[in-house]
């Protein structure tokens, strides 16, 4: 491999056409400036400057390497500039149920970017209790999860009140009742499948979709019923079945490692809007 330091002297001097101009230009002397271009030379097998010339010059294979000389210059200098500049070098990394990553929740997320263009949010969404258990493992630093009974290391903790759905032009429910539900593992689907043979009454599932938004959508067209958080449902045609009561309130957990620094001041901001759902 060809060393940069070599082949800026050697375009030094092939710009200055001169030994001395090339020696003040890098702040250099003129025999350094002789020896960087003789131990080029060596390393090409090359003549690379006419030094017969007045004013000296390339030599035709100098000429050759000018262009790939300045090129790998250029690229030198692009990633030192790259890496002088520390935006999006640290990570955070946050694990949340979808429905959470609100407007609110995405410009307090971009209020924070603001502040530290050095920190880069990795933001993972999935199913509670998966994220519940990376969060053990280490792989989050934030986790904000739905379960039944919060931990006792939770930073906060809020209710999140459910309610049964359906979409708004749909007709009274029949055994076997339709469910619109997230994959196995979700809280809702175990909440509804729960209640449902508590009550009794025969069931299936009709829709399965990984994302609020499908799920919802999946209700307001009348595909089945579903147990929702009751604040994620006014953006659709969709209204609270009587098919039956209200479930208990989950709880909204959220967990942190850390609660100073960064970190910290990240945590604040999401229980700031967590609180307001």
């Amino acid at each position: 491999m060809l060393d940069l330091k070599l082949l800026r002297t050697f375009v030094a001097v092939a710009e200055t056409a001169s030994f001395t101009l090339a020696a003040e230009l890098l702040n250099s002397t003129q025999s350094t400036v002789s020896q960087h271009l003789g131990r080029l030379e060596a390393a090409v097998g090359q003549s690379l400057i006419n030094r017969s010339s007045r004013p000296i010059a390339p030599t035709s294979s100098g000429e050759r390497l000018l262009g790939y000389a300045r090129r790998l210059l250029a690229l030198q200098n692009e990633a030192q500039v790259l890496f002088a500049d520390p935006s999006g070098t640290t990570s955070i990394r946050i694990g949340v149920p979808d429905d959470i990553v609100t407007s609110a929740m995405s410009r307090r997320f971009a209020d924070f970017a603001a502040l530290h263009r050095e920190i880069r949010l990795d933001v993972t969404t999935g199913l509670s209790r998966d994220l519940k258990k990376r969060f053990r493992a280490g792989e989050f630093d934030i986790a904000i999860v739905k379960e039944a009974v919060a931990d006792g290391d939770a930073r906060a903790t809020f209710p999140e009140p459910l309610g049964w759905f359906e979409g708004n032009a749909s007709g009274a429910w029949h055994d076997p009742i339709p469910l619109v539900t997230f994959p196995p593992g979700g809280l809702y689907r175990d909440l509804m499948i729960d209640r449902i043979e508590r009550e009794r009454r025969r069931w299936y599932i009709a829709f399965t979709g990984n994302s609020l938004a499908s799920v919802l959508s999946a209700v307001e067209a009348g595909l089945g019923v579903s147990v929702l958080p009751i604040n994620t449902t006014e953006a659709y045609a969709v209204g609270v079945s009587s098919i039956f009561p209200a479930e208990t309130a989950l709880n909204l957990s959220v967990y942190a490692w850390e609660t100073s620094g960064q970190a910290g001041e990240l945590l604040k901001a999401i229980l700031s809007v967590t609180a307001r759902r």
